[in-house]
């Protein structure tokens, strides 16, 4: 799949870059990871979940960094798609990550009842570290500039 599968889809739309909101997405999502690792000791379910997030607002501020946005139904699913396009092959696994726990997320919201362990949510939180980072790096190489937002 590309971008223009993607557009074709109506699953994305070209909005133009908007590297502030790219930048205030990073953040929050930085925020997210510390708060996910300061969750683990009260409810690891809702670790596992800001952990979750911290990977979809890094993979929102990518898409915004190239002047994307997603669109319509499963805007989840869409993120994690446009982010397996632009890491590509290098990132697969972590991608891959990345898209199980979207589906692990929805259960715990949706199919209340299905616990997911500590050492699954201190792998996941872990992974989403290093997606952030990825993804981080990624936007910096697009427009180093994305700091001064």
């Amino acid at each position: 799949m590309d971008f223009e599968s993607l557009e074709r889809s109506g699953l994305i739309e070209f909005i133009g870059v908007d590297l502030k909101q790219a930048n205030s997405n990073l953040k929050r999502a930085k925020k997210d990871l510390g708060t996910a690792h300061e969750n683990l000791g009260i409810d690891i379910e809702w670790a596992f979940t800001i952990a979750y997030h911290a990977m979809l607002r890094a993979g929102r501020a990518l898409m915004l960094a190239r002047g994307y946005r997603s669109k319509g139904r499963d805007q989840h699913r869409t993120v994690v798609a446009f982010v397996d396009i632009v890491l590509g092959a290098e990132f697969k696994n972590l991608v891959r990550g990345f898209d199980r726990m979207r589906r692990r997320r929805h259960d715990f919201i949706y199919d209340v009842g299905r616990p997911i362990s500590k050492f699954e949510v201190e792998k996941s939180i872990a992974n989403s570290k290093t997606l952030v980072e990825v993804i981080e790096k990624v936007i910096e190489d697009i427009n180093p500039q994305i700091s001064l937002f």
